[in-house]
């Protein structure tokens, strides 16, 4: 944090011009942030069709609650390459107010890898959730005056899909009664919260093209059902107009640096476990146009953000990944190898190297899973001070000579870009030696919808198989019946074990996966899965970070990582 606070940054505007920028491509917002307006991206895709940049997804074992340093490693690798001498480019989702408060923190890295202005992003940035919230919540609003006003589109009151959206954890709002008060109330029915970055509008954004694209694609978001079960849309209840106008700046991408100046996107943030995953699809074609490189992260593990990125993100947004960077730690492995839950910290510390390599099969299903797709993995050991010696080397010694993949440690946090030196020249010859006509996804898009989700569950999670639990079947007569048959399949599930169960470290075998429902994401272009253990409202801990933050008088912050 005080590193953040101590760096000395260059003005925005007059770094753009070495980025391909001019002034009249951005707004500002101060010294040190900026939009790209809409033109100056399409004239970044256009020169990005004329070269061959070379796309490096971040992903990482499944993590402990902490995290293990994702956004670190990503920021670092782009510094790393740059110091190494390419042409990066860094792209990243902002961060949400639910985790900066809850358990994580911040999410703009940290040490001397990290993005900058640190305290603007982690707060309110540009307004980008502020803008998603307000045109989720006018969704619901116009939904709900429509059944409150005559109910002319014979809405089913029990049928209602779109909750409300708030950017901060609150368990209490998960489930709620609204419309009492009388008829001046509205019609009383039951509703919920969820978190903004589950908001399907979320999606949309990352997965939109431009404005245009956005528009149509609020337009056919379905939002609640008919009592004959056919769709309501966002155009049935006219709310697309002004729902987009209020995302026009949301749209845009928004361009930072990181403590050594490397380019940095910083746009959209749905989360891994009940979305996608992965930055805006916008920020990543304007930054092939930028650099010769791009370093992208996904949400958690591999098997929720990056077999996303994989199945979703690249196929919807026609990009092939040339090397993929999976971030473990030796607190990870020791959590896995301890498999124990809750958390003990102070155990973990003290487990050695036996619970290192009793962790090492979490480790290793990632690795395989990320090889189903044909793509060089290499594997960034994110050191931590307490590791020792001894611990680090069994997880490179485990990687090159047991797994035959490149593993390298990684200190990006303690020093910037020279600390990823040697990651950095893995990476450079893992994508020196890809093809791109090995990448393959996991999964056909015209197969039917249960096969996708039995696909997923044996082939990345390690389960014998897939049970369909209450509506979940009929479900997927819905979907199929609506035309929802040939899209992706988003599963929502949970990002503490690679299976459904939380509390299951390691590589869990002899499981079956529970799907208890299945629901269209018709603006973002796929249908959700979710799991029996996922959330879309969190709550806070009985610790929050927030209770450790304050600020003075002269408005200087702490406690804000």
């Amino acid at each position: 944090y005080e590193i953040a606070q101590d760096a000395e940054m260059d003005p925005i505007g007059e770094l753009a011009e070495d980025w391909g920028l001019g002034d009249d491509d951005l707004q500002l917002y101060g010294d040190y942030t900026a939009k790209v307006d809409a033109d100056a991206i399409e004239r970044l895709k256009r020169d990005a069709e004329e070269k061959a940049g070379n796309l490096v997804l971040v992903t990482g074992m499944t993590p402990t609650p902490k995290g293990e340093g994702k956004t670190v490693t990503t920021v670092g690798l782009g510094q790393t390459l740059n110091h190494l001498g390419e042409d990066a480019m860094i792209a990243i989702r902002e961060p949400s107010l639910g985790p900066v408060f809850g358990v994580k923190g911040g999410a703009a890295g940290g040490g001397y890898s990290q993005v900058l202005p640190m305290e603007e992003i982690n707060l309110h940035f540009t307004g980008d959730l502020h803008a998603l919230t307000s045109a989720h919540n006018l969704i619901a609003a116009m939904l709900d005056a429509k059944l409150s006003q005559g109910n002319d589109l014979d809405i089913d009151v029990n049928d209602v899909e779109w909750e409300r959206a708030l950017d901060m954890n609150d368990r209490a709002l998960r489930s709620t009664v609204i419309g009492l008060g009388g008829s001046s109330g509205g019609t009383p029915r039951e509703d919920g919260f969820k978190l903004t970055a589950a908001s399907e509008l979320m999606a949309v954004l990352c997965l939109a093209s431009d404005l245009g694209d956005l528009k149509e694609r609020v337009g056919r978001i379905i939002v609640a059902y008919t009592e004959d079960g056919d769709p309501i849309t966002v155009d049935d209840i006219e709310a697309t107009g002004a729902v987009t106008m209020l995302l026009r700046d949301a749209v845009e991408p928004n361009l930072v640096q990181t403590i050594e100046g490397t380019p940095a996107f910083v746009h959209g943030g749905p989360f891994a476990n009940i979305a996608h995953g992965t930055n805006s699809l916008i920020a990543d074609k304007a930054a092939f146009g930028m650099g010769d490189y791009l370093v992208t992260e996904a949400g958690f593990g591999s098997d929720l953000g990056a077999e996303k990125f994989m199945n979703i993100v690249c196929r919807l947004g026609d990009m092939t990944p040339n090397a993929v960077v999976l971030v473990s730690s030796v607190r990870a492995l020791q959590y896995h190898g301890l498999d124990q839950w809750p958390v003990d910290y102070d155990e973990i510390d003290d487990a050695g190297v036996d619970a290192v390599e009793a962790g090492f099969e979490n480790l290793d299903r990632h690795v395989s899973n990320l090889q189903q797709f044909g793509v060089p993995v290499v594997v960034a050991v994110n050191r931590f001070p307490d590791d020792s010696e001894e611990e680090v080397q069994a997880v490179l010694d485990h990687c090159q000579d047991d797994l035959g993949v490149r593993a390298a440690e990684s200190e990006v946090f303690e020093h910037g870009s020279e600390g990823g030196e040697a990651l950095g020249e893995h990476v450079i010859d893992a994508v020196d030696e890809s093809d791109e006509e090995e990448f393959t996804h996991l999964y056909d898009e015209e197969a039917p919808i249960e096969e996708k989700i039995e696909t997923v569950a044996t082939e990345i999670y390690g389960a014998d198989g897939v049970t369909f639990t209450g509506g979940a079947l009929d479900d997927i007569e819905r979907m199929e019946e609506l035309g929802f048959g040939d899209v992706p399949v988003c599963m929502s599930k949970t990002f503490h074990s690679l299976s459904d169960d939380a509390a299951k470290k390691g590589a869990p075998e002899g499981w079956e996966l529970e799907i208890s429902e299945v629901y269209p994401s018709a603006g973002a272009g796929f249908i959700v899965a979710l799991t029996a253990d996922a959330l879309t409202m969190p709550g806070l801990p009985s610790d929050p970070a927030a209770a450790d933050m304050d600020i003075d008088e002269d408005g200087n912050i702490t406690g804000l990582f």
